[in-house]
């Protein structure tokens, strides 16, 4: 028996409930954020959410972290297994607003880095309007990808 099927038959919990509590947790931070800067709020895309399980269980197999290639919006975290909730782990992200200054991309930040901004401003962008997440754990890591239609980040527009 998997170790994942074991937790969760030891919950009472099935791994559908706790991926539909793990995507009300990611959308119910992304969508505070929107809200503060008047993003309308996003929809759970059930195909981003497998698309980024691909690519998050790819990640965690091969103990690697890097951004995938396709044309959606992407962001990833990676920590400590088990350590973290969903909620913290997007609330990273969140976090970055500290240093998030208004303009056109790349001129998003207040040390003049986007990078150091770019999943807060993926996550606030005004066209995007559809997320799907995933988690993986591999080798004592635990991978979040979030990928995100349209993709924001553009070159030269605004986030709102």
């Amino acid at each position: 028996m998997k170790i994942c099927t074991l937790i969760f038959a030891l919950l009472a919990v099935s791994p559908s409930a706790y991926a539909s509590d793990m995507a009300g947790e990611l959308l119910a931070v992304h969508n505070a954020e929107r809200s503060q800067v008047g993003a309308p709020a996003l929809s759970w895309n059930d195909d981003l959410a497998r698309d980024a399980q691909t690519w998050a269980d790819h990640l965690a197999t091969r103990g690697t972290f890097e951004h995938s290639t396709t044309g959606d919006g992407e962001n990833l975290w990676m920590g400590s297994g088990g350590a973290f909730t969903p909620t913290q782990m997007a609330q990273a992200w969140a976090d970055e607003k500290a240093k998030f200054k208004y303009g056109a991309f790349p001129d998003l930040s207040t040390d003049g880095n986007w990078a150091n901004v770019g999943h807060y401003t993926q996550m606030i962008w005004n066209t995007t309007t559809d997320v799907g997440c995933a988690k993986a754990t591999g080798r004592g890591w635990d991978i979040l990808v979030c990928r995100y239609r349209a993709p924001g980040n553009v070159y030269g527009q605004k986030p709102y």
